[in-house]
């Protein structure tokens, strides 16, 4: 009589735990809090960014035309805040009669031609202080050239001679390279430190950053067409995109605490399925052995 095959138990089925159940243990909980405090301090950042995109009190209509001394708009050395960009303003001095400069590639109504431009001398300054002017414009290079020369012979009769000047406060517009083949000394951009390579009489002297563009041509010159800057519009879209950025940043912050969560989650599923399937090969082995025994027995 042949008795029947032993049967090996099958091992005992471990569920897997839930999404849930790892995002509630200690190590997640922890990561959890961490991404809360980024977040936190990302949208933080987006508010006080948001909180800047809407200018509150814009500076009245029309302000920029009322002519104001130029010490109480700006300080020598110092940056010009952008609503002051354009204001027009007066100040007094002399001329330095070797420093008439012309300048290239400038538009008069949309007509292009030259500046000259000169060193004022600011009165009343404590320290020797002077501010680049540009005293008119011409279309002719040769006429620019003329009427600088004729303005160095006009001041170097008088260097004492006072004058004022009114016209809108421009900020410097940087550097440039001389187009090729030119004069290496050749000017096209109205920037006072470029300016100020060029003067004479500079040691010690203080210099602002910004330029006149006065509204009145000085010597053999026509006027400067310089209109009333546009009104800034009170919303800054530039700032409204940085705010957005960062409330894009704080949840990304905390989708990739789910993301780590959720990963480790799959891979504890994955590995337990792996070891269950394992340990039922292994018991499907044993029993094929154990039975071919007993039969050959």
């Amino acid at each position: 009589m042949t008795s029947a095959p032993v049967t090996q138990p099958l091992p005992p089925q471990v569920f897997p735990p839930t999404l849930r159940e790892v995002m509630l243990r200690p190590r997640w909980i922890a990561l959890l809090a961490f991404s809360l405090v980024v977040a936190g301090v990302l949208a933080w950042l987006g508010q006080w960014q948001l909180g800047r995109a809407v200018d509150t009190s814009p500076p009245e209509p029309g302000l920029t035309e009322v002519v104001q001394p130029l010490d109480q708009v700006v300080q020598p050395g110092d940056y010009l805040p952008e609503p002051l960009v354009g204001q027009r303003v007066e100040v007094s001095g002399t001329w330095v009669a070797s420093d008439f400069i012309v300048v290239s590639s400038r538009f008069n109504d949309d007509v292009e031609g030259y500046w000259v431009t000169g060193q004022l001398r600011v009165a009343g300054a404590a320290a020797p202080t002077s501010i680049a002017v540009a005293a008119g414009w011409t279309s002719s290079l040769d006429a620019a050239n003329a009427a600088a020369d004729e303005l160095e012979r006009q001041v170097s009769a008088d260097p004492t001679a006072v004058v004022q000047v009114t016209g809108r406060l421009i900020s410097d517009e940087g550097p440039s390279v001389p187009p090729s083949g030119a004069d290496p000394l050749t000017i096209t951009r109205m920037s006072p430190p470029m300016l100020l390579g060029r003067w004479h009489d500079t040691a010690e002297l203080n210099v602002y950053r910004q330029y006149i563009a006065s509204q009145t041509a000085i010597g053999p010159l026509d006027d400067i067409s310089s209109p009333a800057p546009d009104e800034r519009s009170r919303v800054n879209w530039l700032n409204i995109f940085y705010a957005a950025e960062w409330a894009i940043f704080a949840g990304f912050a905390l989708y990739l605490w789910y993301r780590l969560a959720r990963d480790a989650w799959e891979k504890e599923v994955e590995d337990l399925e792996d070891e269950q399937a394992e340990a039922l090969a292994e018991s499907s082995t044993s029993s094929s052995a154990t039975g071919a025994a007993e039969s050959r027995g």
